[in-house]
This record gives structure tokens, sequence and C-alpha cells, in this order.
């Protein structure tokens, strides 16, 4: 018989604290909320008032349902006062000894029957309920925060909690309106364990000088649909909270992934915390402003690209779905494209595709009539290489295979004209090999589009050890005269995005192997916990496993990291043929939806 919660008790009202207690009460629930002294029981209360106000400007809450919030949460600092409450959630400071000293006392204060919770983001819940006499009633009830706001709550089971403990978490949880899963006692659980993980590479990325701060960011977010870009992220997060938890998982999983990049420790030791402090790895207006500031690391308006190389008409070689959506691209944006197939059935295809969606375009009011037929009017198809004798950029959007490229290549640069740039879209494989057949090597850079190109906002451009300034320059000009935005990165195996997303995915595929959690609670974890747009395994169903295991191949052999090993179960379902919804089955079975 599942138990009957009705009054909560909510120890420790900081920002996560006091949201917990708003959302209680919110439903319904009678709180207490117990503070250590009136200064800081004060500062809870007003956390309150200013979510609540924010609700009620924002039509979210009457005046009479903010008042019944605050008529259900009485305010007190007497630990003693959460006696009679069914449920008591701690959520002080991440210190284990203080967590485990109030465990301690509540295991004299409250019934028998009431269930003991810590809202811990990273400690050891079996640690804490150690310092009780009945460790089974003890379990993890893991808040995001904004905790009002954010839909999603991790129950962490302990090998003593009570199943029935876990279970009336989960029913009240949901009861609050949250999207619960429950997963074991590890650092991190299940967001935190992906999500620092990529943080804590991208920190790495930009102390190694890959790319810049804005670049990183802008990758994430426009590559990936991400809300905030890893370095923006861990600003709003706090710095120091960041070092903690990665610090905690390393600990215990000897993880070098989790090892805390020296940078952040330096950072924390500096007291660059983030918003918090008002700078960190960008510089806010004042300490807990989300206005950013130009600070001197902040790009000059000045230093904007320029075209340094006249570009009128564009090439594109290939004529799948990528190289369909770069030619639209470009006649959209007014330059004449010239785009070549092996055979005409092909370069009859791409027209095809082309104009169906551009009329997809006009019909949704996106674009007008006289705009389509002048982006129609711009395309000529071939199947002749030699026709792209005139074109000032190329850009090569064919198999992802080296041998054939490089050939590609070498005929590039037998036809095309003195100072023409020739571009790859290549995802995975080292420009500089393409770059290395030619007698120009200072003219080749890797121009990655995303799929589809049309919509996707990112461009990376890639500069090898050999490309000329003002090439890369002239290729990131062009993607702002073509509505991208072009970040810059070296020649380095999975450029920023896909060095950052694959190995966040495999680290997923890792914990479904270990039977952590199900991949339906991980895929929740990530788009309610962290507003991803995709959980991991729903993303690696649409990118293909296969595609997904070329990638993370190539990332372990260009860094030999042995976390970045791919994970068995990846290699395993590419065996059997399970590569996604293309043909099915993946991670999850496609054949009866």
């Amino acid at each position: 018989m599942s138990r009957e919660f009705t009054s909560i008790g909510v120890i420790g009202l900081g920002t996560m604290g006091a949201g917990i207690a708003e959302v209680f009460a919110r439903n319904g629930f009678t709180v207490v909320g117990v503070e250590l002294t009136e200064e800081s029981l004060e500062r809870g209360r007003q956390h309150v008032q200013h979510s609540t106000d924010r609700a009620h400007k924002r039509g979210k809450l009457t005046s009479e349902e903010q008042a019944d919030i605050f008529g259900r949460i009485s305010f007190t600092t007497a630990l003693a006062d959460v006696k009679d409450c069914d449920l008591v959630v701690e959520a002080v400071v991440e210190k284990l000894a203080l967590k485990r000293e109030i465990f301690q006392q509540l295991d004299t204060i409250v019934r028998p029957d009431a269930v003991l919770a810590t809202n811990t983001s990273s400690l050891s819940v079996t640690e804490i309920s150690a310092a009780t006499s009945n460790p089974g009633r003890v379990v993890g009830m893991h808040f995001f925060n904004p905790a009002p706001v954010q839909q999603f709550v991790e129950v962490i089971r302990t090998v003593v909690t009570e199943p029935d403990v876990v279970s009336d978490a989960l029913t009240l949880a949901a009861a609050l309106g949250k999207s619960p899963v429950t997963c074991g006692d590890k650092a991190g659980f299940i967001a935190n364990a992906l999500l620092f993980g990529y943080l804590n590479h991208a920190v790495s990325m930009y102390d190694g000088r890959y790319a810049t701060r804005e670049d990183i960011d802008a990758a994430m977010r426009f590559g990936c649909g991400y809300p905030m870009g890893p370095l923006a992220l861990l600003d709003l997060i706090g710095l120091d909270t960041a070092y903690e938890i990665l610090d905690t998982m390393y600990r215990q999983g000897r993880d070098r992934l989790h090892a805390p990049s020296p940078m952040l420790k330096q950072m924390v030791t500096a007291g660059l915390l983030g918003r918090k402090t008002g700078r960190g790895f960008y510089t806010y207006e004042e300490a807990d402003s989300p206005i950013v500031v130009d600070d001197a690391h902040t790009p000059s308006a000045d230093d904007a690209p320029q075209l340094r190389r006249p570009i009128s008409a564009v090439g594109v070689v290939g004529t799948g779905t990528m190289a369909s959506g770069i030619v639209e691209v470009f006649a959209k944006a007014g330059y004449d494209v010239m785009y070549v197939g092996r055979s005409q059935d092909k370069v009859d295809a791409v027209r095809s595709r082309i104009e169906r969606s551009l009329d997809k375009a006009v019909q949704r009011g996106k674009l007008e009539q006289p705009a389509r037929d002048e982006a129609v009017g711009r395309l000529t198809g071939s199947t002749s290489l030699d026709d792209l004798s005139q074109v000032d950029l190329v850009v090569e959007a064919i198999a992802e295979d080296l041998h054939v490229k490089q050939t590609l290549f070498e005929n590039l640069d037998e036809i095309c004209k003195p100072g023409a740039i020739l571009a790859t879209t290549t995802s995975s494989l080292p420009v500089i090999e393409c770059a290395r057949v030619t007698k120009r090597p200072g003219d080749v850079v890797g121009m990655h589009f995303f799929n589809p190109a049309p919509i996707m906002q990112l461009v990376e451009v890639v500069s090898t050890v050999s490309t000329g300034d003002e090439v890369a320059e002239t290729v990131r000009a062009l993607c702002a005269e073509v509505g991208k935005v072009a970040v810059s990165c070296s020649d380095r195996s999975g450029f920023i995005v896909n060095a950052l997303l694959f190995p966040y995915l495999n680290d997923a595929v890792g914990m479904l192997e270990a039977h952590y959690a199900t991949a339906d609670d991980i895929d929740t974890a990530m788009k309610k916990g962290c507003a991803l747009p995709m959980g991991p395994f729903e993303l690696l169903d649409v990118v293909g496993n296969d595609v997904s295991l070329a990638i993370q191949r190539e990332l372990y052999l260009e860094f030999r990291e042995p976390g970045f090993a791919p994970a068995p179960l990846l290699e395993h379902l590419v065996t059997a043929g399970y590569l996604g919804r293309k043909t099915g089955r993946g991670f999850r079975d496609y054949s009866t939806v």
C-alpha cells in the first residue's frame, strides 16, 4: 500500500530548497521550510517571493494562488518542527559531513514511517543514508534548477532503499507534474554524469585554444539546437559547483574524462565563478546578471570577416541530400551554381529535389514566388567536372571515402582556375588529406555544413596547417552572405560539434550497456533535465548507428583517449544491422511505428 504524503519538510532554503518548497506548496502540500538563522530564513522567503512574483507578472499565477502558496509554507529555524512531516527533503550545500549530520538528527525527529530524501546532485546517497538507523527509508530526489520550472526529477535508489519508498517517491514526483526517472546511486546520476563530461571537454577545448568561447558555444547552439553553449552554461551553473560535481564523479569512477580541467580549477581559485560573481568564461554586467558585456576576449566588430577573394559562381560536386541542400543555399542567396553528378538522372534528381523544397517554402509563405523562380534560374547541372573550370569556389559533398575524395581533389586541382577555393564538407575525415594531393593546399579548406543544409544555420570553417588566412576569412564572410553562422577551428577529428557531441552519445550507450538506466529514462533525463531537443538514443537512431560508430572510431584514433573507445553495444548493433530509423530498428524498434 502506497504512502499518502500531505506534509513536506524542506531543509535549506537557498535557491534550490526554496524552489522545492514552492513546488510542493503550489501543488497543495503543507510545507515546513527550515533554515539555520533568521537572516537565511528571510532570504529563503524572498526567493519564494521573487519566484512567485515573476509567475504572477507572466500570468501564470493569480494573486489568490500566490497568497495560497505562502499560506501553505511555514518558515522556521527549528529542525524539530518537521516532526510530523510525511517526507523531508534536504537541500543544503553539497557537503557530505553536513548532510550526514542533518540526516542523523532527522532520524530521531520524524516518525518511523516518514521518508527522508536528499536533493544532492553528486554526493553518495548511500553514504548520507548510512548516518541513519533506517537507511531503507532514505532516497535521492534530485530536482533541477529552477525547481518550479524544470519538469524533471531523478529518484535515486541505494542498494538498501526499500522498493516501496522508491515507488512512492516516483508517484509523488509525477503528482507534482514532473517527469521522474529512477536510477542507482552513482556520482552524477543520469543527467549530470552525461552533461558534465561534455562540459569538461568543452573547457579543455577552449583551454587548448582550439576555438574561441563564442565559436564553441555557437557551434553547439546552431549545430545541435542546444539552448545554451557549454561555456555559457557553466557560467550559469557556477564554475565552483561544476568543479565539485566533476571532482566527485572522478573520485568515484576514475574516468579521466571527468577529471576537472585544470583551467576550471584555476578559475575557481581566482574567484571567477560565472554569473554569480560577474565573471567566468564571459564577463557580465554585474554579479548575478545574465547580461554579457564586452571584455578583452570579445571579438571586435571591426574584425568581421571580409571577402578577400571575389565569389560569384559556385560549384558543388555531389548529388545526395547534403549536396542538394548546399546548392539550394547558394542559389537562394543569389549565387550562380554549377552542380555536377555522375549521371544525368542524378543531376536531374538534384534539380527536382531543390524545386520541391522551394515550392514547399513558397506554400508556407517563407519564400516569394519571384525569389523561387530566380533561385531556380541560377541552377545549372552537369555530368562533367570540366564545367567547373570558371567557378570561384567548389564545395565537395560526396561520400565519406578518403580515396574517392582525394581523386576528386586531384581532378579539381587540374580543372579549376588559379585562385579558386576548393572546399570539402567532410564531417570526420582530415581536410589536409584532401589538400595534400593538390598543388594548391593553401586554397583548400573545410566547409562543414549541417543537415539539412537549407535549415541548419551552422557551418564549421576548418583550416589546415596549409590553408591561407585569406581563404578561411573569405569562406567565413561567404557564410554570412548566405545567412549561415560560421565558426572557425583547425583540422582535427570531429572539429567542434562532433568532437563534443559523439563522446556524450557514446557515454549514454555505455550507461545503457551497464544497465544503470533505461533508454527511455536516459532520453527523458537529457530532454527534461537539460532541455536538449532530443535524447541521446533518439538522436543516435536518427543519425544512424553506423555513422555514429564511424565518427566515434575516428575520434578514438585521433585522440587515443580510452574514454572515446566506441561502446561495445554500439558496435554490436551496427554488426546486427540495427542502424536506427533507416533500417527500422536501432536502440528502438520502428517497424510498428
